[in-house]
């Protein structure tokens, strides 16, 4: 009896698969990678054609000792790595280490891991893409012959111990732009004007518009003043009503940016977290007497194609859920793809059958695992749903020369907003606000007149979710890069991520600087933006691997060599404080590593002291007479805790405040709670909650 060894990445991607295949077949796991450039040196040869040096990872050896000896027993070898460069790499590294044959149909690739899937994937192997494995050995250099040039560059002349990557340099580089932009904006002063109106006992507001005819602007009180006294005595009469009916689209099926853009809003995940977990739901988790299963597509994916397959599955679920109008005529690519090359996976992320729905299936997951998958699980199905039909009506009230506008509007038909609604970056939830029957001629009764004094703001910081959702719009990384570069910037010490937002360090704007003044290509968005089009252009064929490597080579070697005489030696002084060392008796500075500011000793090395800095936080402990401070966990994560610890134990994960519980006189807490700000009580007997008023937020 002949037999089929298959090779996966991973143990759980290896059980899932395993079940579908029957007593023929044998899955082993290689555990991701097993070959890669060495970390110790080099390992690119230039002046051989930037040929690579690859070696065995460490610690891979006995695994690929058993893959060895499978390889043996087996009359076929199947190499089922992940569709897309990366996964091709990987079969392509298996394929040299394991002596298959160059010829040889050993490659196999699935969007999902289903019984249709596996089986039809077995039965028709492919010979390993060669164009797909150089566009990935050229990102690879490419990373290489940056990071192992800048980076000691960066030892020599600013730090030891700094690094410098191609993508994540941009990354950076936009962080740093986007706070200078914060510091040098100025806020302009502006009021509004909000006429709270009756009609019948009916409530609505209206905002003040304009000043005959035109769009009025006002810009300080004196001028609000001014038209308070000229609406003194006025009538309020309907000028205008403007209806119409508008459809709304639903959002297309996920991308990994997209995906990890609403995790964020929705979940409050980060990206890293997003990837970790979507990998789990697509490798297989174990559902009972179902077994190891599939639950979601490939997750790394630029496209929002959907097979038919699963648009016909989607249109039998909505018809016996929600009836045949809740039925879409989607195409899959709802609001357009985008025009650049789309690569990777070949569908949008989805759920392998929209027959298992999330709460089915909850009592075998993690609550994160259920969480993404229910995201997943509502966005898709919402895709292949029918627009919702909204009512929408804009009424003009004349008062005087002054025109006031309201706006409201009614679902007429829900739609795909019965499953689901797209989540925005400010975190707000979208208000669907009502009007009253209203006609033109008609009086209404005028109740209040709110004047309200603004100010513009400077444009916000980047999150997890907006700065990917930046780099996808300039075209800088692909869907396996999103997590990993905002991972290695936060590492690397360049920017911290500080409620929800990332500010760039000291060290970041050093390191930007040089960088735009020495290499301003490496660090410029279009020109990151044109190498991955040049990486795309090698994966269809179109462009030898060894060209563009040398087209870049060339005029960043001659930079390099420049640039080691032209930059002097850059001083970082570090922050003096009262902190005095316990060990030697020096003034302790504030220093920044991977998990934010610490205390460390200028004497280092002779002087190795460190110590957590305490961040005072301005609030009295309610244990004691110590102050709460700003404390933070092995992993980074912040708390607030005593400064007196450990003779009091005080602690909460929630911002403290010195406002008093009007129940029971405990301390209250900042929390978030459906995207309000809420003081709550720390004492679990009384847990009170107040929503807080807008002085305090």
């Amino acid at each position: 009896m002949s037999t089929t060894l298959v090779i996966v990445e991973s143990p759980a991607k290896a059980k899932s698969i395993g079940k579908f295949l029957g007593k023929k077949y044998t899955v082993k796991a290689s555990m991701g990678h097993v070959r890669d450039l060495p970390k110790s040196q080099f390992g690119v040869d230039v002046e051989a054609g930037f040929m690579p040096k690859y070696i065995t990872i460490r610690g891979k050896g006995d695994t690929i000792k058993e893959l060895r000896s499978a390889v043996k027993k087996a009359d076929t070898v199947l190499l089922a790595s992940d569709p897309d460069r990366e996964g091709e790499a990987i079969a392509w590294h298996l394929q040299k280490l394991l002596k298959i044959e160059d010829n040889q149909p050993c490659r196999i690739e699935f969007n999902e891991i289903t019984k249709q899937a596996i089986q039809n994937a077995v039965t028709h192997p492919r010979k390993i893409d060669y164009n797909r494995v150089n566009a990935q050995q050229a990102r690879r250099i490419l990373d290489r012959l940056v990071g192992y040039n800048l980076s000691p560059l960066l030892w020599r002349k600013v730090r030891k111990g700094l690094s410098a990557g191609r993508v994540q340099s941009v990354a950076v580089r936009l962080i740093c732009e986007r706070e200078e932009e914060i510091d040098s904006f100025e806020q302009v002063e502006y009021w509004t004007l909000t006429g709270k109106f009756l009609k019948a006992k009916a409530g609505f507001e209206g905002k003040l518009l304009k000043y005959r005819g035109e769009k009025l602007e006002v810009s300080d009180e004196e001028s609000m003043q001014k038209i308070l006294q000229a609406l003194e005595g006025s009538s309020y009469v309907i000028e205008k009503v403007s209806r119409r009916e508008r459809s709304r689209r639903p959002a297309a099926p996920f991308t990994t940016s997209s995906m990890q853009q609403e995790a964020y809003r929705k979940l409050n995940f980060t990206a890293r977290k997003t990837m970790v977990v979507a990998q789990q739901l697509y490798e297989g988790l174990d559902l009972g007497k179902e077994g190891s299963t599939g639950l979601v597509t490939y997750i790394r994916t630029d496209s929002t194609r959907v097979s038919g397959t699963a648009k016909e599955e989607a249109k039998e679920y909505i018809d016996k859920q929600f009836g045949q109008a809740y039925t879409g005529e989607q195409d899959g690519e709802i609001k357009g793809q985008k025009e650049r090359k789309i690569q990777d996976a070949h569908e949008a992320i989805r759920p392998t059958s929209v027959f298992r729905e999330p709460d089915q299936v909850k009592k075998f997951l993690t609550p994160e695992q259920y969480k993404l998958y229910r995201l997943i699980w509502s966005r898709f199905v919402a895709s292949q749903m029918s627009p919702a039909i909204i009512d929408t009506t804009s009424v003009d009230i004349a008062a005087g020369e002054y025109t006031f506008r309201s706006a409201g509007s009614i679902v007429k038909f829900s739609g795909f907003m019965k499953v689901y609604t797209e989540g925005n970056d400010d975190g707000q939830k979208e208000e669907i606000k009502t009007l009253p029957e209203l006609a033109e001629g008609e009086k209404l009764e005028l109740t209040e007149l709110l004047p309200k004094q603004h100010f513009t703001q400077p444009p916000p910081r980047y999150t997890d979710a907006s700065l990917i959702k930046l780099l996808e719009e300039n075209g800088i990384g692909r869907p396996s890069t999103y997590a990993p570069i905002v991972e290695t910037i936060q590492k690397r010490g360049y920017v911290s991520r500080e409620n929800k937002q990332f500010f760039p360090t000291e060290l970041g704007f050093v390191v930007v600087e040089m960088l735009k003044e020495h290499f301003p290509e490496i660090i410029d968005v279009e020109f990151t933006a044109d190498m991955e089009k040049k990486l795309d252009h090698i994966e269809e064929g179109d462009t030898d691997w060894i060209k563009i490597l040398e087209e870049f080579y060339g005029p960043f070697h001659e930079t390099m060599e420049k640039a080691e005489e032209a930059i002097g030696k850059i001083e970082l002084q570090d922050e003096v404080t009262e902190e005095i060392c316990e060990l030697c008796g020096r003034n302790m500075v504030i220093k920044f590593g991977r998990f934010g500011k610490f205390l460390a000793c200028p004497g280092f090395p002779d002087c190795r002291n460190t110590k957590p800095l305490l961040e005072p936080t301005g609030v009295t402990c309610p244990l004691c007479s110590g102050e709460v401070v700003l404390r933070r966990t092995k992993k980074g994560r912040k708390f607030y805790g005593c400064s007196r610890y450990p003779e009091c134990d005080f602690v909460t994960w929630d911002l403290p405040t010195n406002e008093k519980c009007p129940s029971c006189n405990s301390m209250m807490v900042k929390k978030s709670s459906k995207n309000k700000q809420m003081l709550s009580c720390v004492n679990q007997e009384c847990k009170l909650k107040i929503e807080m008023s807008e002085d305090k937020k």
